[in-house]
């Protein structure tokens, strides 16, 4: 019954290493394997929290000021709304997988059952790069806020104040390094706890925003708002400039995928994580959106300190003490982002040792907090490291690579599970020929047939097709006509992702010449737009509605958002640069090397043989049946 693929020599080992990189968990995998489970404790209003105090950073503080001044002007406020309509984007995608597979690791997770393990495991790796570096960046930035109580970085007390070591010109900072082990002390404490923490400050944070949009919205109305009245107009840069401020503004609204990563924590997923990633967001929207407007009401954009865009616009107006509450509010906002950066990392490494792909330390859940302990301890202590000895500003762009790719890939995941879901599931080849008695081959042909030799089921029906052709031969047909839509479909999503690739190419490459830059625009577009027609136009997969846990939020207008989702990510990944793809490629090229000598060959799926779903519930019932 197994189809045997390739055979000792080397083009079967070339075979079955290229299908470790495609070979897919199922969605329940954590359960299945019995592995100890993390607490079931977080709300829709926790999720709420986890998501607002890991978007809103301290960037609204000072990047709105940047971006008005180079290249929104008071059109601001509109770059901001387009940016949050891009982020819904992805957030739509998210909401779906998270209630189809409520399991820790977030897009890892998702890219995992749906993509395959070679690309899981490079999203991954580029998540802990994002989060590492992340929330160093973040406790780098604390310090200056914080010396703004003391009276400059001068009146810091030395345990808290950066030093230059002598002979190496390394600034150490001290404060970074604490707050970073602050927040994992509290990490471990529990998910609630943290959680709880973690709402806390961020009702500061958004206190603080409320005072500056009600006390900032007083002035402009008393002062008539001398910053739309302007002679250049409200879009001083023209169109194009206030597109290019949405794209700079889009990373603020990063940060909603922290609430993904909790999914397996959460009490009622298929209701809570939708709505508390869209509360999320809306909020976050809403809030960049009126502080922004306020901001660039009461003092003309070419006016704004682009370092302290808020707190210049409220001294300018006579409010000198408002400086304390703003600082108060970057303060909380920062220590948020940090909480924030540096919970989903440990879940990250936990579902990726759960796979066998990380060794078996990063996945040990701690009996009494049930949380990744020994996970958030590494984590937190290496972040606080690198946050001493590193200054990090020069590699925030790195930062973006990880959520980029992982959006890229969950809005191809939802695509994949609309059309063509997976539709086998991986079973232990112990477990099969335990409970099958009809499949008779030895262990090494286990291992040449695991990572891509899954059963055939028209082989099961070779005997009733001999007592009953006729309704065999419908089935047979119906089953044929279906294994071509799926065809089609996969290679259509293929093809849209090329066409989306090549589009975007065309887009960021202003170097390029000419005549390229319109061969890819022309032959990309075709691509793209034919690839949407026909999935427009093609079926969906019945067994869609079955593919995980069921009655959850739906993505809507599929395939036209995820589509979307996709040329814009995929535009801004390119768009990042080549400085940061080549410090990228260094973190990759370190991951694709573990994942080789380590990651591939202690694989959970490393013996796994792939049947149909039907069969697995069999199996599964059957091995049940016999342990009882």
């Amino acid at each position: 019954m197994i189809v045997k693929v390739g055979n000792g020599g080397g083009g079967g080992r070339w075979l079955r290493g290229f299908g470790s990189l495609i070979r897919r968990k199922q969605v329940d995998s954590v359960h299945v394997r019995r592995h100890a489970q993390l607490a079931r404790k977080l709300s829709a209003v926790d999720l709420v929290g986890i998501g607002v105090g890991a978007t809103i950073g301290a960037g609204v503080y000072i990047l709105i000021g940047t971006v008005a001044r180079e290249n929104a002007g008071p059109a601001l406020v509109i770059s901001l709304l387009i940016a949050g309509i891009a982020a819904a984007l992805s957030a739509f995608c998210y909401a779906e997988l998270a209630c189809r597979c409520p399991s820790a690791g977030s897009a890892y997770h998702y890219t995992y059952i749906c993509i395959g393990e070679g690309v899981a495991w490079l999203v991954g790796w580029a998540l802990i790069l994002e989060y590492t570096i992340g929330a160093s960046a973040v406790a780098r930035g604390i310090t200056p806020n914080l010396a703004l109580f003391f009276g400059g970085e001068d009146n810091l007390p030395l345990f808290l104040a950066r030093h230059t070591l002598p002979g190496l010109g390394v600034v150490v900072d001290p404060c970074a390094a604490v707050l970073i082990l602050l927040v994992t002390v509290l990490l471990c404490l529990g998910i609630k706890e943290s959680s709880m923490a973690q709402s806390i400050v961020t009702t500061v944070n958004v206190s603080v925003m409320l005072f500056i949009i009600i006390t900032g919205g007083y002035l402009g109305f008393k002062s008539g708002w001398v910053g739309y009245e302007l002679p250049n107009g409200y879009f001083p840069y023209g169109v194009n400039g206030m597109f290019t401020g949405s794209a700079i503004v889009f990373f603020s609204y990063i940060g909603f995928d922290s609430v993904t990563s909790t999914a397996e924590e959460v009490k009622n997923p298929q209701r809570d994580l939708p709505l508390g990633i869209s509360t999320a967001l809306a909020i976050c929207c809403i809030l960049y959106m009126l502080v922004s407007a306020v901001i660039v009401g009461l003092v003309p954009y070419y006016e704004l300190d682009p370092d302290t865009p808020i707190s210049s616009a409220f001294s300018s107006y006579g409010m000198e003490w408002a400086v304390y509450i703003i600082t108060t509010g970057a303060v909380t906002a920062l220590f948020s982002s940090l909480l924030g950066s540096i919970l989903p990392q440990p879940r990250v490494f936990m579902a990726m040792a759960r796979d066998g792909l990380l060794p078996s330390f990063f996945s040990d859940i701690h009996k009494g907090t049930q949380i990744p302990l020994k996970s958030t301890i590494v984590t937190g202590v290496f972040a606080a490291a690198l946050a001493f000895f590193m200054n990090v500003s020069q590699l925030a762009g790195m930062v973006s690579v990880g959520t980029l790719l992982a959006f890229t890939t969950v809005a191809v995941s939802v695509l994949i599970i609309r059309y063509v879901p997976p539709d086998e599931v991986p079973i232990p080849s112990s477990l099969l020929t335990s409970v099958d008695p009809s499949v008779r081959h030895s262990g090494d042909d286990i291992e040449e047939d695991s990572a891509i030799s899954p059963t055939d089921p028209l082989l099961d029906m070779s005997d009733s097709l001999l007592r009953h052709p006729l309704i065999i031969k419908e089935i047979t047909k119906d089953e044929q006509n279906e294994k071509t839509r799926r065809k089609i479909a996969a290679w259509t999503i293929t093809l849209l992702c090329i066409g989306i690739l090549m589009v975007a190419s065309a887009a960021s490459a202003d170097r390029c010449p000419r005549i390229l830059r319109l061969t890819l625009y022309g032959v990309g577009g075709i691509i793209l737009l034919c690839s949407i027609i026909v999935l427009a136009c093609m079926k969906q997969d019945d067994t869609r509605h079955s593919f995980g846990h069921s009655g959850g939020f739906v993505c809507p207008f599929v395939p036209f958002l995820p589509a979307l989702c996709i040329l814009i990510n995929t535009y801004l990944l390119i768009d990042l640069g080549v400085d940061t793809w080549l410090r990228v490629s260094v973190w990759l090229l370190i991951g694709v090397l573990i994942y080789l000598f380590y990651g591939r060959n202690h694989s959970s799926l490393l013996n796994a043989i792939y049947v149909p779903s039907a069969r697995a519930n069999k199996i599964l019932r059957t091995q049940a049946d016999n342990v009882s």
